[in-house]
């Protein structure tokens, strides 16, 4: 997959906390991808990351450097990236996927959200990284 290949990306969720953090498992490959994504204005975080970040937060599982709102509002006011709303076509998107597919419902949502807008889904996640590699969605892998 080339830059020029590329129409847009959704950032998982750890892919966006990684990003948010400037943290080095966002690796080379991906971040040129982002940056590409960044000047068409199509980098796209599914809304189920928001209510995961939360909830990681809430279980203290995730430590921010500020409140989780705040945090929040900060990462979507990054130039080019766009929150993807849970509509209801991605809402049923999600049931419906073909092939074996992760049994987590925020993990479906955001494949869903990914394949809706024929976006390159940046993760780490194994699963996701599988059922990208059977030619489901488009997956890269974050570290990478």
């Amino acid at each position: 997959m080339t830059v020029e290949d590329l129409s847009s990306v959704v950032l998982d969720t750890h892919a966006l906390v990684w990003l948010m953090q400037g943290s080095e498992r966002v690796g080379p490959r991906s971040r040129e991808l982002i940056a590409a994504a960044t000047e068409a204005d199509a980098v796209f975080v599914a809304a189920i990351s928001a209510w995961e970040i939360a909830m990681l937060v809430a279980k203290g599982r995730l430590a921010l450097d500020r409140d989780v709102g705040t945090w929040l509002d900060a990462a979507l006011r990054l130039q080019g990236l766009r929150l993807a709303a849970l509509d209801p076509l991605v809402a049923v998107d999600s049931t419906r996927l073909p092939g074996d597919v992760h049994g987590d419902p925020a993990d479906r949502l955001i494949v869903a959200t990914a394949r809706r807008h024929a976006a390159v889904l940046i993760t780490d996640d194994r699963q996701i990284l599988q059922y990208g590699a059977a030619g489901h969605v488009k997956a890269h892998r974050a570290g990478a």
